[in-house]
């Protein structure tokens, strides 16, 4: 039984008992939180619903639970409902009834596990977001992983997602990245504050490749010429990275766009400033033009253009924030690094500031610091540790893997003696392994005549094969819960926990008969139950953008 389904049942049952005491009680499958017990011998679901409408029945919760749990023992499927504790339902279904998931499984293939808990949300999910001025680094890898993987759950729940990367191509640092350019062509001292490395080098000797006149112009056109040549090949590069990373994002907004005069004269920074003083938000004083963000809990109120007509940093930020609310996304979600904690209540106040609920239209992760023992700098960037380095030495999955595993809030050390290793002490090794056993296995069904003609789910019964039942209907409530939290490490911790499982089940079941023994009707419902196995681990390692190998 798909616990979805048997979550609908017990909404109705709710419902009728609601009924029949004149109640008006609306209840929806949606309310129904099933949650696996710790010991197998509490059922396979609880329930805490008579907890949760105690007060909306004036009952006490236990009593409560006793009134729902002789309806829901009469349900279909389900062969004991108990009352535990202060007012749970343990609910443990009959053989057939838990196996029939199974096939559910097998069928949904790719979708499930998918849901609708968040359909109907826009969200505009910005990660990475590096300056265009040099290669991705480890924080960025870790951003470029944690982001797509939590963009992939949120898919997975019903959101409409779009993910973006705010290139930071204007201000005085792209300047310098020009200035850097020539004076690396030229053999003269990078300027104060430039850019190094080997990487800068290359840059510039492909840039006067392609531009063999630039030292001819005039001084003043050299540097715009050299910084938008070399920002075009360094961008194409970090493009180039996230995708062989198996990230690709779907909108790379420029931040020049901003400052860009459209066919009025103004920017849209300028119409931005405009609308914020239209709803009041915006006073002059000393000659600058402020943003009164104190109204909306930010520590001080923001210079928005500065006394010499100049904008600052926040009306850039101001801009990029109403564009993505004039571009339809009402939720917008920043996955942001770990020395951007400043930013926090800058955007909330940019919310309230736009009309919008700070605590409703906009979110700041913050992801902090990632170390691997053994990485080395770049010899091309001289200062960082890239992620196109970290990649050709650990290999995409396991990266990936390893950094998706983790809260985005915690300091993150990962061994790299472990993630090179091809045993279990790896974690994506560990599960990718199940994902090939569960191949190796239909092979080997396929070679002694097991198929998938016959499937009575009653044979299901071994302990070992309730256990893995279990934790492959557990599947939908995990993405649900990863999408709602914002916390895709909840995907590694799960398909781990079903890869040990499912080996477990593998030790004490056999899917093909031993010797000469004919093959029977639970060897072909097992082999269900093996290929149902592999779809959800493969589900799983698809969103965190980690192959599912069918060999190993």
């Amino acid at each position: 039984m798909d616990p979805r389904a048997l979550a609908n049942d017990i909404a109705e049952v709710t419902k009728r008992h609601a009924a029949s005491q004149s109640l008006a009680i609306v209840v929806e499958g949606a309310d129904i939180a099933l949650e696996r017990p710790k010991g197998k011998d509490h059922g396979d679901w609880a329930t805490s619903i008579a907890l949760k409408l105690a007060k909306d029945f004036s009952s006490n919760p236990r009593e409560l639970a006793t009134a729902l749990s002789s309806a829901i023992e009469s349900l279909p499927g389900v062969a004991k409902a108990d009352v535990a504790g202060p007012g749970f339902i343990n609910i443990t279904l009959d053989a057939g009834a838990a196996g029939e998931l199974v096939a559910t499984i097998v069928k949904a293939g790719d979708t499930y596990g998918h849901g609708k808990d968040l359909a109907g949300e826009t969200i505009n999910l910005e990660f990475v977001s590096a300056n265009p001025t040099g290669p991705l680094h480890i924080g960025h890898t870790r951003w470029a992983a944690l982001g797509d993987a939590l963009a992939r759950v949120l898919r997975a729940a019903g959101a409409e997602i779009v993910s973006e990367f705010y290139i930071n191509d204007a201000g005085a640092q792209m300047d310098v990245f020009g200035e850097s350019i020539i004076s690396a062509a030229t053999g003269q001292p990078a300027p104060e504050n430039g850019y190094h490395g080997a990487y800068i080098q290359d840059l510039a000797a492909r840039v006067f490749a392609d531009n063999p006149g630039l030292l001819e112009l005039p001084q003043e056109e050299q540097i715009p010429l050299a910084r938008d040549a070399a920002y075009e090949l360094q961008l194409a590069e970090i493009k180039e990275s996230l995708a062989k990373f198996n990230v690709v994002f779907d909108i790379w907004f420029s931040e020049r766009s901003l400052h860009t005069p459209g066919p009025d004269g103004t920017s849209l920074i300028d119409a931005s400033v405009a609308r914020l003083r239209q709803a009041g938000h915006v006073y002059d004083e000393d000659g600058a033009i402020w943003v009164r963000t104190t109204d909306f809990g930010d520590d001080k109120d923001r210079v928005i253009k500065r006394g010499n007509g100049a904008y600052t940093y926040f009306a850039a930020d101001a801009a990029y924030y109403l564009s993505k609310s004039d571009r339809g996304f009402a939720r917008k979600i920043y996955l942001l690094g770990a020395d951007h904690h400043g930013y926090i209540h800058r955007l909330k106040a940019l919310a309230g500031a736009a009309g919008e609920d700070p605590d409703t239209n906009v979110e700041i992760l913050i992801g902090q610091l990632v170390s691997i023992n053994g990485a080395k700098l770049s010899k091309r960037a001289g200062n960082i540790i890239e992620l196109d380095d970290l990649r050709e030495w650990l290999g995409t999955d396991a990266l990936r893997y390893s950094l998706a595993r983790y809260p985005a809030d915690s300091p993150l050390t990962l061994d790299s003696d472990i993630l090179t290793k091809h045993t279990n002490d790896n974690p994506v090794f560990y599960v990718q392994y199940a994902h090939a056993r569960t191949h190796q296995v239909a092979r080997n069904a396929a070679a002694a005549g097991v198929t998938r003609d016959v499937f009575e789910p009653e044979l299901l019964g071994h302990e070992s094969e309730a256990s893995l039942i279990a934790s492959l209907g557990d599947f939908p409530r995990v993405i649900s819960q990863a999408a709602q939290l914002r916390e895709p490490h909840r995907i590694a911790r799960y398909i781990e926990e079903v890869a040990g499982v499912y080996h477990r089940w593998y030790d004490s079941c056999r899917v093909t008969p031993q010797g000469d023994a004919p093959v029977e009707a639970v060897h072909h419902t097992r082999l269900w139950l093996n290929d149902a196995t592999g779809q959800v681990l493969r589900n799983g390692l698809g969103l965190l953008g980690v192959s599912a190998p069918e060999r190993m």
